[in-house]
């Protein structure tokens, strides 16, 4: 068994075929994602970031049969860079070269980030995203994908973000019969294709050999323009000669670029690390979070500096190499071969794919990102687990991308401490007639039969309230809210035999309600607490703590008794 930098060359041929197999499908995409980023001759950089990303990434990533790429959300976000710069007064025209060195200087910058991302070892925390608000995510992304593709899909120029291309697309909705008739077929193509032979052709590069040289036959440029018609968009001669290095400007709009760079680590950070755990699954492996971030951070922070769009974890083209055989990184380093000796040699070519289908591709994406399983059922599951996920899809469309997620991991974290919350308080009111007026016993768990003796012994005199499972900030509040019951008993007694954790804010609580009990000249016990739980106690000077409820339940009937 021979290894190189530890990739072991016993699969060469699996990791070859893969990685080849993910440079057909990577090639059509990352084409689509540069126009859709960056515009009117934007398609190259998006083959420059598919190249460098997806070589180093492999190189220094943490998943072994990952393959990384531009992105659905990568390509939106960037295109989100150059509307915010546009709205400070930066031209947006790709040929006047001034917006694409402060959009690779973002580029660069998140890289960097999530480089400090994995080197203080965060990868584990970013994919603590509830599902509700990644799935709201994913599907606002592909409405974003679906609603920017619209205008090219009929030949009609847009730009900016949702609002302003659904703007421009209404005042200027002059459609391209010719483009039409391309999208149509690139969507006929990429919606009906076989199975059996999709397995072989992915259909976006099906489109692409198909329907570019029919678009050349049927809808010559020239022709269309003496019969006064408006010939198709398309890509336009790209540059050939491999990548070049060029400077991002740090200078200018430093703050924006610098919230962009941010950006751009946190949701490729995510969208990584999503990709590696679908990897995970299908090849039975386990992936390293940080140093994939590091990875990613590394491909990124480069492809910056040649003008390559920045990439992620791309999920379809992962899965391909791992069905095509790929199982280690360098399925994915020769992806990214493949698709440098492509853009060393196919830059003529590639000047006809028209935009139309790339546009059509990206539809093909868009409604592919959609999570529409659970757009379906989420209201039946949880209608708050619905809002949540709504929440996030609208935001994300209408709003911002990290403000989006940012605000529903949020609420959804609320709502969880929440439900957590009533699951730890609910048998605080089982055993007490005056805290739970309805009567009603939904305690589990009943105390033994010894131990309720002498509950009932104590007629009516003592209050036992039970706590379970980790107590943190959130159960505090419930704690406080009880604490006026403890003037209707003559002995307190707090049972915390199954409180794992206690939190400083739930023990500031407890505190408290002994403070209470003893400024109104009751008895207050503390039962059950052991270890770190004790100690804690014994910090914040709580005394009266018992080893178990049967001792503090024996010491209350005494009390009661004697007086």
């Amino acid at each position: 068994m021979a290894f190189i930098n530890g990739f072991h060359l016993r699969n060469i041929r699996g990791d070859v075929l893969g990685g080849l197999t993910a440079a057909v499908v990577a090639l059509p995409l990352a084409l689509a994602f540069g126009e859709a980023a960056l515009g009117d001759g934007g398609a190259i950089y998006g083959l420059y970031g598919a190249v460098i990303v997806g070589f180093l990434a492999a190189l220094f990533g943490g998943t072994p049969a990952q393959v990384s790429g531009p992105t659905g959300p990568m390509s939106v976000t960037v295109a989100g860079v150059i509307a915010s710069l546009a709205a400070v007064g930066v031209s947006p025209d790709l040929g006047a070269g001034e917006i694409l060195p402060m959009v690779m200087a973002a580029v660069v910058l998140g890289g960097l980030f999530q480089i400090l991302f994995g080197l203080l070892k965060l990868g584990k925390y970013i994919t603590l995203v509830p599902y509700s608000v990644v799935s709201g995510f994913m599907s606002g992304i592909g409405v974003i994908i679906i609603t920017l593709q619209l205008g090219p899909l009929l030949g009609i120029t847009t730009g900016g973000g949702v609002i302003e291309s659904v703007n421009r697309l209404i005042n200027n909705f002059e459609p391209n019969t010719a483009a039409i008739s391309v999208s149509i077929m690139t969507l006929a193509i990429v919606f009906l294709t076989p199975r059996k032979i999709s397995q072989w052709i992915p259909s976006p590069l099906l489109a692409l050999l198909i329907v570019t040289p029919l678009s050349v036959f049927l809808f010559n440029d020239a022709g269309l323009i003496e019969k006064g018609v408006t010939p198709i968009p398309r890509i336009g001669q790209i540059p050939e000669g491999g990548l070049t290095f060029s400077i991002p400007n740090l200078q200018d709009n430093l703050p924006l670029i610098i919230q962009a760079g941010l950006v751009l680590a946190v949701l490729g950070a995510i969208d990584s690390l999503l990709t590696s755990l679908v990897a995970d699954n299908i090849s039975q492996t386990r992936h390293n979070s940080d140093r994939e971030l590091i990875g990613q951070g590394i491909g990124n922070s480069v492809a910056g500096l040649f003008n390559g769009l920045p990439g992620a974890g791309a999920t379809m083209r992962t899965v391909i190499n791992v069905k095509s055989g790929g199982s280690t990184p360098i399925s994915g380093m020769v992806h990214s071969i493949v698709l440098l000796l492509v853009l060393l040699g196919a830059g003529s070519l590639a000047a006809e794919i028209p935009k139309a289908l790339l546009a059509g591709i990206l539809i093909k994406v868009g409604l592919d990102i959609i999570d529409w399983g659970f757009l379906r059922r989420a209201h039946r599951l949880s209608l708050k687990t619905a809002a949540v996920m709504y929440g996030v899809l609208l935001m994300t469309v209408l709003w911002d991308l990290i403000s989006a997620v940012l605000v529903g991991v949020f609420i959804a974290n609320m709502l969880t401490i929440d439900s957590i919350t009533q699951t730890q308080l609910e048998g605080m009111d089982a055993d007490n007639p005056l805290a739970d007026p309805t009567g009603s016993d939904f305690c589990d768990s009943p105390i033994p039969a010894d131990e309720q003796a002498l509950l009932d012994q104590c007629s009516g005199e003592a209050m036992l309230f039970r706590l379970r499972g980790p107590m943190s900030f959130g159960a505090a509040k419930g704690i406080s809210e009880r604490m006026m019951l403890v003037r209707n008993y003559k002995v307190l007694i707090l049972d915390i035999t199954d409180v794992p954790r206690l939190g400083v804010t739930a023990t500031l609580a407890i505190e408290e309600m002994v403070e209470e009990a003893k400024a109104n000249s009751r008895v207050a016990l503390v039962a059950g607490a052991s270890g770190k739980v004790k100690d804690r106690l014994a910090r914040f000077g709580i005394e009266c703590i018992r080893a178990t409820r049967k001792e503090a339940l024996e010491e209350a009937s005494k009390l009661i008794k004697s007086t």
